[in-house]
């Protein structure tokens, strides 16, 4: 198992990636109608709530969490906005998640959690933009401690 430890931390920035990127794609059919399926509804109106805001949060927090900018907070956002949906939207139905459809919600909710705890893994630009202003930065003058 030791062999795949050198690799945590790219398959913790691909997982980030992916889900960043279902996310987005979920609140952009909501918000703006693309990539909608034949049987999926309309497009709340702005403001609405909750769902104008849960596909707002969807959008742009699934778009935060993709390119790892503000990662963590996000993340914890989004991971909210999904036990919000799954408990007032989903479980009123049925107990289990499989019953009620709420397996996106509950997926997404622990998908989020776990990137929150972790932490974006590579290829976050947050990860860059440290990086570049950790080489930019002034150098100390020596001879002082």
């Amino acid at each position: 198992m030791n062999q795949l430890d050198k690799y945590q931390s790219h398959v913790l920035g691909i997982f980030r990636v992916v889900v960043g990127l279902l996310f987005a794609c979920h609140g952009a059919s909501s918000l703006f109608g693309v990539l909608v399926t034949p049987h999926g509804g309309g497009s709340p109106s702005f403001g609405e709530w909750p769902s104008w805001w849960a596909a707002a949060i969807q959008f742009v927090g699934g778009i935060l969490v993709l390119l790892g900018i503000g990662t963590r907070a996000a993340a914890m956002i989004c991971s909210g906005s999904m036990a919000y949906a799954y408990f007032t939207k989903h479980q009123p139905h049925a107990l289990f998640p499989i019953q009620n459809n709420g397996e996106p919600a509950a997926m997404f909710c622990w998908a989020f959690l776990l990137i929150m705890f972790f932490g974006p893994g590579s290829w976050a630009l947050s990860s860059v933009v440290e990086r570049l202003r950790g080489e930019q930065a002034v150098p100390e003058p020596a001879g002082r401690s």
